[in-house]
């Protein structure tokens, strides 16, 4: 998977500080001045996720992970479009928001659930009777929907089940089939509206048709 900076970079840092103990990242927590913004932000939600307790007088050293890396706050970023949030899913149960976050979180996918955004299923106060969404950098969808390949819900609503796996189809150009495989996402030069673009490349298992896009949803 090709790095990017700062979406790709999320994605690395959380999967890293996902992979050490309590006690080492409880360590690194008084050391985070000395760590990108990026870093500090993973960090910070990794602590919170996992309800670490800091020593006093080191508690206020993680800077909040809020807002999420989704939010416009912090003026215009030309990665702006690659981290905003959307919606992959929606879960129904607390069943499935585990199995859910199970698969995400071995695939290094940060995402946040419900209105109040939470980062981890045990920080949800919504009730999932209602269906609550799960949200994720549009940069990691590709790898997102790979992940949703092995989620199977028991307790989604049969229409949902249906407009939703509609959402997320990428269809060959050549066949029109969904057996489509996600291979790498370049990097190009920057837009006139001084953006980098970005080119997403797929394919096809039933034709071996190779192409690429920007990742958008295809009929």
């Amino acid at each position: 998977m090709q790095t990017l900076d700062p979406a790709g970079e999320w994605l690395r840092l959380s999967e890293h500080y996902r992979q050490l103990s309590d006690d080492e990242l409880v360590g690194l927590a008084p050391h985070t001045s000395e760590l990108t913004d990026v870093a500090q932000q993973a960090l910070a939600q990794e602590i919170a996720n996992r309800r670490l307790k800091l020593p006093p007088e080191e508690s206020a050293a993680p800077p909040s992970p809020e807002p999420p890396p989704g939010s416009a706050e912090g003026g215009e970023s030309p990665y702006a479009e690659e981290r905003e949030l959307v919606d992959i899913c929606a879960v129904w149960s607390l069943a499935d928001a585990l199995k859910l976050q199970r698969l995400l979180d071995t695939a290094g996918i940060p995402f946040f659930i419900g209105p109040e955004k939470a980062t981890g299923v045990d920080a949800v106060t919504s009730n999932f009777a209602n269906g609550l969404r799960v949200q994720i950098m549009q940069v990691g969808v590709p790898w997102a929907r790979q992940a949703l390949q092995q989620y199977f819900p028991a307790d989604e609503p049969h229409e949902e089940k249906a407009d939703e796996s509609d959402n997320l189809a990428i269809h060959c150009p050549k066949c029109h089939s969904a057996e489509v495989v996600f291979e790498d996402l370049k990097r190009g030069s920057e837009n006139a509206d001084g953006k980098p673009s970005s080119k997403f490349k797929w394919t096809c298992d039933s034709c071996g048709n190779e192409w690429e896009d920007e990742g958008l949803v295809t009929e």
